[in-house]
């Protein structure tokens, strides 16, 4: 029994340390760069800076191409919102469905769920679709890319929670005269709340955290997000360092402090289907 604790404990504080190599160091790293000078974070070295500039280097990172920050996330903010809120009640409703009615288009259902999480998305036949209707370079036509894309794991997310709801509270709802709008929204919707958590805080740092479809089908500096001010201090001869590693650790605080903030909640929402179910 106590070589069992051991090595329980032992494992344990292995995870701990590859934790702290895989995390801690890079963020130490990109903090302890945004307080260096140009000319000593070009060295890239692991070393303490001589002049503290930090908040020369906000203001710097915040005034580059006329305040092109704070437009990226107004942009990013209003991104993130709307395409959380349309996917994670969406992505209730077919999960709610999916649980409850049993039929032979289940398998089907779940074959296209798992596809959306399996198959890469095509970029150029989604340019043309968007195009075609007048979305392209607009932050709605975004917003359905975002929700399209997350929502085949919030859909298993859910239909793994609601699998673990007593269906007596449906019938007694039902008797009570509940139609199926009422039914969901105030019946269902509050029992998720645990899972909805968790959906709006992982689909939320994913979002604001994207790179690719905002590059993709978002281009232009007036809709930029704050992933591609990155740019700003890049370029083919000379990179800025102390001012990109001052835009990192800046972009980076919103999504950490909702993971420091909702990391009970996350684990409770992800973990609360397989230990009821």
């Amino acid at each position: 029994m106590r070589t069992q604790n051991r090595r329980r404990h032992l494992v344990g504080i292995i995870a701990i340390i590859v934790s702290a190599v895989v995390f801690l160091i890079p963020f130490a790293f990109i903090l302890i760069t945004s307080f260096k000078t140009q000319q000593q974070a070009s060295l890239l070295d692991f070393s303490l800076p001589i002049d503290f500039v930090f908040f020369e280097n906000v203001a710097a990172v915040f005034a580059t191409n006329d305040f092109m920050l704070v437009t990226a996330f107004i942009n990013s903010s209003i991104l993130t919102v709307a395409s959380v809120a349309i996917m994670v009640i969406l992505s209730a409703m077919v999960g709610w469905i999916l649980a409850r009615r049993q039929s032979r288009w289940n398998g089907v259902f779940s074959f296209l769920i798992l596809a959306g999480l399996i198959v890469p998305p095509a970029v150029v036949p989604t340019i043309w679709v968007l195009q075609s209707i007048g979305l392209f370079k607009t932050l709605p036509g975004l917003v359905l890319i975002e929700v399209a894309y997350g929502m085949a794991f919030c859909v298993l997310l859910f239909r793994s929670f609601v699998s673990t709801i007593p269906k007596e509270l449906d019938e007694a709802a039902i008797i009570d005269g509940a139609g199926p709008i009422r039914l969901f929204f105030k019946v269902a919707f509050p029992l998720l709340k645990s899972v909805i958590v968790t959906a709006i805080v992982v689909q939320a740092v994913a979002v604001f955290n994207d790179f690719a479809n905002p590059l993709y089908f978002l281009p232009g500096a007036e809709n930029a997000t704050v992933q591609l001010t990155l740019f700003n201090f890049q370029s083919q001869y000379a990179t800025s360092w102390n001012l990109l590693f001052t835009d990192i650790l800046l972009i980076t605080i919103p999504p950490l402090l909702m993971y420091i903030f909702f990391n009970r909640q996350i684990v409770e929402g992800m973990t609360a289907g397989a230990i009821k179910g």
